[in-house]
């Protein structure tokens, strides 16, 4: 089952031991804000695994309209198509890019880390690991804040393109509909004259009656 194969999967990132990685009623929610694609024959496929994958991290951060955002095109674009990028592929490129992160990470952990055990240089024995430790989680949680700013801004921009591509295409296909409509409509009244016309044709013809021309008294 799937939520099985998540919570063994992802069970290293939970806070807590009791928290759920996954549930039935998870999915159906995420199905119902077009998050996940609807499975083949009631079943799912390895590209909605990556895709419950992506959302498990994604809700950490952002909202359902912002993963909605992050996510379809994606799935459009890349979900059990013939393309380039498979799925797969592009999960796998992320994963990659993650984890040539990570030394940077646990090099600015370490730096934040000695930079908060410098803060409060007066404060009372008692209350200085506390202070540190809080001067720690807001560094990290500004750091959080700002990053999440920028990925919003990003989304916002790329659901800006996306909308006026859709109003393009809508504004197109209304177009293609109008002339389609106007080619039907002239079709329709050609179809209709040459009608006219060859009814006209097969009519019998009506004789017009010759006037006699009445003949001139002779005279005796």
């Amino acid at each position: 089952q799937v939520t099985t194969y998540m919570e063994r999967y992802l069970s290293v990132s939970k806070r807590h031991e009791e928290d759920k990685i996954l549930t039935k009623t998870m999915i159906n929610n995420y199905a119902k804000n077009n998050l996940l694609p609807p499975p083949e024959k009631k079943k799912y496929t390895k590209e909605h695994i990556l895709t419950l994958i992506f959302i498990y991290y994604f809700k950490n951060l952002l909202s359902i309209s912002d993963i909605q955002a992050l996510l379809n095109p994606l799935t459009q674009l890349y979900f059990n198509e013939d393309s380039p990028y498979s799925y797969e592929n592009i999960y796998d490129e992320i994963l990659n890019l993650a984890k040539g992160e990570l030394e940077d990470f646990k090099e600015d952990i370490i730096r934040k880390f000695a930079k908060s055990n410098t803060s409060f240089p007066e404060a009372k024995k008692s209350e200085e690991e506390f202070l540190h430790q809080f001067s720690m989680i807001c560094m990290l949680s500004v750091d959080i804040y700002l990053k999440k700013q920028i990925v919003e801004q990003m989304i916002d921009s790329m659901s800006e393109i996306q909308d006026k591509e859709k109003e393009a295409a809508k504004k197109e296909a209304t177009k293609k509909e109008a002339a389609k409509k106007e080619a039907a409509k002239k079709a329709a009244a050609k179809k209709e004259l040459l009608k006219k016309e060859a009814l006209k044709k097969e009519a019998p013809k009506k004789e017009i009656p010759k006037k006699e021309i009445p003949k001139k008294e002779t005279k005796k």
